[in-house]
């Protein structure tokens, strides 16, 4: 049922673009801010509006920065030789907390899907093949989702640069730390046996 704030309703939609809300979490959240949080939802709203016109793609791996170059490409104690190519900014945000990445990256803001008409211009693959040629990168890993499109992106990527003398991985997929193995399903089981390693002291 419709409430009688046209206005309401309005923003009621609104907040239905966020992810994994639906229509009642819209009308929970709406309700909690005029009822409680005003303030909030003013800082809130001031925020969305300095981000959007702010906030841009890093002209040299398409990461979201302030800045036309991000902090990480900018970055000379950054190992210039790896290159990590990831399909969303919260992928490199995933990677950098985890500690393990000290390389570079490039963000594809997508993957190959001719469907959804992403195809290899809209994903900034040939900006990224350029990158390549014209840099002393010696391995670049592939970090895009386990999936036919993730797949499908990766192989793209290697069959692009197969002339280069770069090294070409992908990152391992696996068990989870603490997981049960009965309740791991068969693609993700099937690929911790393929990517598994020697066990050394």
């Amino acid at each position: 049922m419709k409430n009688d704030s046209n206005l309401l309703n309005e923003l009621i939609n609104a907040l239905t673009i966020l992810p994994g809300v639906g229509i009642k979490s819209a009308q929970r959240m709406a309700f909690n801010i005029l009822e409680k949080n005003r303030d909030k939802a003013k800082n809130l709203s001031d925020l969305l509006r300095l981000a959007t016109e702010q906030i841009r793609n890093c002209n040299q791996c398409r990461n979201l920065t302030e800045q036309s170059i991000c902090n990480i490409c900018s970055d000379e104690k950054r190992d210039q030789n790896m290159l990590c190519i990831v399909e969303n900014p919260s992928d490199v945000l995933a990677i950098e907390n985890s500690g393990t990445f000290k390389g570079k990256y490039f963000v594809l803001m997508g993957r190959l899907s001719p469907i959804d008409g992403l195809g290899p211009e809209e994903l900034g693959i040939p900006k990224l093949i350029q990158q390549i040629t014209n840099s002393n990168i010696k391995e670049i890993i592939v970090a895009t989702s386990p999936t036919v499109e993730g797949d499908a992106t990766s192989f793209y990527i290697r069959d692009q640069i197969i002339k280069e003398e770069v090294k070409v991985t992908r990152i391992a997929y696996g068990v989870p730390m603490g997981g049960e193995l009965e309740y791991v399903d068969n693609t993700t089981l099937g690929r911790a046996i393929q990517g598994r390693r020697e066990i050394k002291e």
